[in-house]
């Protein structure tokens, strides 16, 4: 069924004007036949009815019009003055046809009353017989008369349609033409468009099927603005950013250069190779954040819990390098999965870098906590700590890319809450930054749904 389906699809014109002609030509030829048809009907059962009458009365004339004992053939008729419309003969109740109207237009006799048809003479007659008290009258018509009446009536009215349709046609044409001329409209501005001309459409007069279709691209032109702006600004912070550690690379390689002993030559190795770890971060996570801004998310179930684990296990060694005491707050209450939809991948390194956050901002021997449940049926990932906490007029800023608060001196590149804030906004999560009651340092809170 499908594959005929196609195939009929396959035959049909592209053009929607072209379509939509060939299925009016399609209904009138339709309509017209079904018109036809019903009209033949109507036009036979009234000449059915009509010429039964006339044969019934003609019989109930003949009634008493011939002598009982009337003998042999009725007078002869100049062929060409003989009417084979109606037929009439008369048979004696001993079976003896005595009279008929035409010569050579005898039907056979019939034992039944009333009307009924014959085959006889290469076609069918409708016949009506009735009996008197000596004859037997018979009253025959051949069918092929009210058919053919009734295709003639059926003809005539079929015949004002036929006119009409050519007409019909070119109304539907110039309708057509008329409310697709908008859609040309719309086709002609797509078409002078310049590569990065993403301005919304026009959408006036547009009919409503069409209308839709033009708001859905207007809104894609709009979205894929934002991406190129997106794009444009963090290909620009992206440039200013890479400038300071690469000229820090290029100093710290000129001490190597100038280093007199080995001593010397230690120390800026040292530093050389603790400045190519931080371009190295920087430029994962400025990757992170391009791949995460441009992928769409997964939906599968994710437990929230496991992937603190797995973070936590991720970070371990940097928080034991600093001395610092981090987990999983959990209670007997609170161990069962919390389940949300999204990338497990995304969400791992979601609170991977809440952690890398706490851990750098954190003096060495603080304390970092994780905890997972839910709050009116909602999942909630909170992360603590005891340091230094961000002032609440900064909360809002250090949220952006390339935006640091290092009062402290602590190395950064301003990515890990702009990549926080990228993941949890694809997952319809909120990110909340507040101070601590508990530890005294920063709180980040993620509410899910």
């Amino acid at each position: 069924m499908e594959k005929i389906s196609r195939t009929f699809q396959g035959l049909l014109p592209r053009s929607l004007r072209m379509r939509l002609l060939v299925f009016l030509l399609a209904a009138i030829v339709l309509a017209g036949a079904v018109q036809g048809a019903l009209a033949y009907r109507s036009a036979l059962d009234e000449a059915d009815a009509l010429f039964d009458y006339h044969m019934q009365q003609t019989a109930l004339a003949l009634r008493s019009g011939l002598p009982v004992d009337a003998q042999g053939l009725g007078p002869g008729l100049d062929p060409e003055d003989e009417n084979h419309e109606f037929i009439v003969q008369v048979w004696t109740n001993e079976g003896l046809r005595i009279f008929e109207s035409a010569v050579g237009a005898a039907l056979p006799q019939i034992a039944l009353l009333g009307f009924t048809n014959v085959q006889a003479r290469g076609g069918t007659y409708r016949v009506f017989s009735m009996q008197t008290r000596s004859q037997v009258i018979q009253v025959a018509q051949n069918m092929a008369v009210r058919q053919g009446m009734a295709r003639s009536l059926a003809l005539r009215t079929l015949a004002p349609l036929a006119l009409m349709a050519p007409l019909l046609v070119l109304a539907v044409w110039w309708g057509v033409s008329r409310s697709l001329a908008p859609v040309e409209r719309v086709r002609r501005q797509l078409a002078q468009r310049q590569a990065d001309d993403l301005s919304p459409v026009s959408d006036a007069q547009l009919p409503d099927e069409v209308q839709p279709l033009v708001s859905e691209l207007n809104l894609l032109f709009e979205r894929v603005q934002q991406a190129f702006e997106a794009q444009e600004h963090f290909v620009a912070d992206a440039a200013h950013e890479l400038r300071s550690p690469l000229a820090a690379l290029r100093l710290q390689l000129q001490g190597l250069q100038r280093a007199g002993d080995d001593a010397t030559r230690a120390a800026a190795i040292e530093r050389l190779s603790a400045g190519i770890d931080r371009a190295t971060r920087l430029v994962e996570q400025l990757l992170t954040l391009a791949r995460q801004e441009a992928s769409s998310t997964a939906s599968e179930p994710v437990d929230l819990r496991a992937m603190a684990q797995l973070a936590l296990a991720d970070v371990a060694p940097a928080a034991q390098a600093r001395g610092m005491d981090i987990g999983l707050l959990d209670s007997d209450a609170t161990t069962a999965p919390v389940i949300v939809r999204g990338s497990a991948e995304a969400l791992r390194m979601l609170v991977r870098n809440l952690l890398d956050n706490a851990i750098k901002y954190t003096p060495p021997g603080g304390q970092v906590d994780v905890q997972v449940g839910t709050n009116s049926g909602h999942a909630v990932l909170t992360v603590e700590d005891n340091g230094p906490g961000i002032a609440p007029e900064h909360r809002e800023r250090v949220m952006q890319r390339f935006v640091r608060d290092t009062a402290d001196g602590a190395p950064g590149s301003g990515l890990g809450l702009a990549i926080v804030l990228a993941i949890a906004q694809r997952h319809g999560a909120t990110v909340a930054l507040d101070r601590s009651m508990r530890l005294g340092g920063l709180r980040v809170t993620l509410r899910f749904g």
